[in-house]
């Protein structure tokens, strides 16, 4: 028997046999072109495996209109963005004209560019569009490696883009059997989004990848299928062979390997209680999100565009904590217009049936740059030219999205946010360039919403101590754990060898958590929490006893973070802060988190 852990991607227990899914890659070939007329056939060539990737993809988006995927009809279309984007276009034509790159070389290191522009990202749901990127560009290859005589001869690597140093190589798409046995398990080094959405999966009953996270797409569609997925799992993932019998805890994040006869009984139980526990989520829906003793909670969901909304109010939430506006800024050579972002924001609204929507001004620098930025390299981009400080900055860029936000805002219920605020003197800055913006509408006599509530994310921990004085200047406020456990422990989790020490329960970030909360009741401020650790069952009770008035996470979270505040009470939930607040440690908190958790599972 072996242990594997990984992180659980989509909660659930199944157990059935593996299927190992092998990958090759496609390496440079390092060839170079000679005269005008080669460079033109590349060229062609290029634009025919778009072509042929482009109806490729549209037929796997009637498939999933016809069996009613929401989830892999948005994956789909997104690549039929990406395989059209001009700047990918551009830079692939780009490095065949001017470096006499073959079309396949071209398209390797481009994708290879782009790919690790996301990775490089510490939003996980940004770099989880890696992956996205990454597919699109196997699909071309695909199509080339068709066309090109050569082809057969080039050297195959294993490695994904910009493993391989000077000679990065792209995962070659296909190998998936047509059908499936009973109770297959997959197990590879990780799912293409367009495998997930395409592959008959009825017999599959779970997935286990050596990489990928929470956000990745083929976690979503896992999730939207109600398929147990475990992502993150590392090396020790190679070491399964195919009919390997599995255990995948989704719950736990945990892969066994040939389990003995008692444990594996044990996990049929555990799969059981987990479906009847499913039904009980289920039926809470529709049911307001209010405690034992009558507290009513906000449930609200993070999205990133007017796609996602079906799906907040498909799992029960209430509105929008978190609208991520970076999206439509990427894969792009220029700003989006302000009829560009007005359309993009728009149609969220008309898709929100009113209800709240939080929208975040631009937050991009540090781990989001973007070619046409033109941002100068820093040693340390997190703590440097980003955000706020680029919008405040760039005063043009920050005025046309505050004026396409405002002007959007007539047609659903939208409230204005600022990330990375660390001083009054920022917000009230801020507040300025909105009042510019809605004087320059008067002046044209465009509607827009006079008096949208204007509020900031606390992931600064200057803010945070001086929550009170900030309180004065806005109408809310929203706790984004993420940055403020990085900047408040100074770790950056997306460095491996001090990743563990990021750590949401650290005494420290709790006690800045628990003053913003009490600074916003004080000062007649909502208070809610948009990070990960608002998706956290083990943080839900102590938030609650903390007086957190509003939760926003990943939609398909919801459920499962309602079940935990309808069946407690606020009064229950001060106890058990009180009893954390006294404790010195993770650890110790962690422990008395998880014993108060199992009851309530019971």
């Amino acid at each position: 028997m072996k242990r594997v852990n990984g992180i659980g991607v989509s909660p659930g227990i199944s157990i059935g046999r593996a299927f190992v899914i092998e990958r090759k890659t496609m390496a440079l070939t390092g060839i170079l072109l000679q005269g005008e007329a080669e460079k033109k056939d590349e060229i062609e060539k290029f634009a025919h495996a778009v072509k042929a990737s482009i109806e490729e993809v549209e037929g796997l988006k009637a498939r999933a209109e016809a069996a009613r995927e929401r989830e892999g009809i948005d994956i789909l279309e997104t690549h039929i963005e990406l395989l059209g984007d001009p700047q990918i276009e551009g830079d692939v034509t780009v490095k065949i004209n001017e470096e006499g790159k073959t079309a396949q070389d071209a398209v390797i290191e481009v994708i290879g560019s782009v790919v690790q522009l996301f990775k490089d990202m510490d939003d996980e749901y940004m770099s989880g569009r890696a992956a996205d990127v990454e597919d699109i560009g196997n699909r071309i290859l695909k199509h080339l490696q068709d066309m090109s005589e050569t082809a057969g001869s080039a050297n195959m690597v294993s490695g994904i883009s910009g493993a391989g140093g000077d000679r990065p190589a792209v995962s070659k798409p296909g190998g998936f059997p047509q059908q499936f046995e009973e109770d297959t398990i997959l197990i590879a080094e990780d799912l293409a989004p367009s495998d997930t959405v395409s592959m008959d999966i009825k017999k599959v009953t779970g997935f286990a990848t050596q990489t990928g996270g929470k956000t990745s797409h083929a976690s979503i569609v896992a999730k939207s299928r109600g398929i147990p997925a475990v992502a993150g799992c590392g090396g020790e993932l190679r070491t399964i062979v195919s009919n390997d019998t599995i255990i995948l805890d989704g719950l736990e994040g945990v892969v066994i390997v040939n389990p003995g006869p008692e444990l594996l009984d044990a996990y049929l139980a555990k799969r059981e209680a987990y479906r009847q526990n499913g039904l009980l989520l289920l039926s809470l829906k529709d049911i307001p999100a209010v405690t034992r003793d009558g507290t009513s909670v906000k449930m609200l969901a993070n999205i990133s565009g007017p796609e996602d909304m079906e799906e907040v109010f498909g799992q029960g939430g209430e509105g929008v904590g978190l609208f991520r506006t970076e999206l439509l800024f990427m894969g792009r050579d220029s700003f989006p217009t302000e009829e560009e972002q007005f359309g993009f924001y728009k149609k969220t609204a008309l898709q929100s049936r009113q209800k709240p929507i939080i929208i975040r001004t631009l937050d991009i620098g540090g781990d989001k740059q973007w070619p046409y930025l033109g941002l100068p390299k820093e040693q340390n981009p997190f703590l440097g030219y980003r955000a706020i400080r680029i919008c405040l900055d760039r005063k043009d860029l920050f005025l046309t999205q505050l004026r396409a936000i405002l002007r959007a805002g007539v047609f659903g219920d939208f409230r204005l946010m600022f990330p990375m605020i660390s001083s009054v003197q920022e917000i009230r800055r801020a507040k300025q360039v909105v009042a510019e913006a809605k004087a320059g509408l008067v002046a044209e006599g465009i509607p827009y919403v006079e008096n949208m509530p204007v509020g900031i994310m606390i992931e600064i921990p200057s803010a945070a101590v001086t929550a009170d004085l900030l309180a004065k200047e806005v109408d809310f406020f929203s706790i984004g754990t993420n940055d403020l456990c990085q900047y408040t422990l100074a770790v950056d989790r997306m460095n491996e060898k001090i990743r563990d020490l990021y750590d949401p329960f650290n005494p420290g970030v709790l006690r800045l958590i628990r003053y913003v909360i009490e600074q916003g009741r004080q000062h007649n401020v909502h208070v809610g929490m948009c990070g990960e650790m608002a998706s956290d069952p083990l943080a839900t009770l102590l938030l609650l006893g903390m007086g957190l008035e509003e939760f926003s996470m990943g939609p398909s979270s919801i459920p499962a973070i309602k079940n935990i505040l309808v069946h407690n009470s606020v009064e229950a939930a001060k106890v058990i802060c009180k009893e954390v607040m006294e404790m010195d440690s993770s650890q110790k908190i962690q422990a008395y988190l998880k014993a108060h958790l199992q009851e309530i599972r019971k």
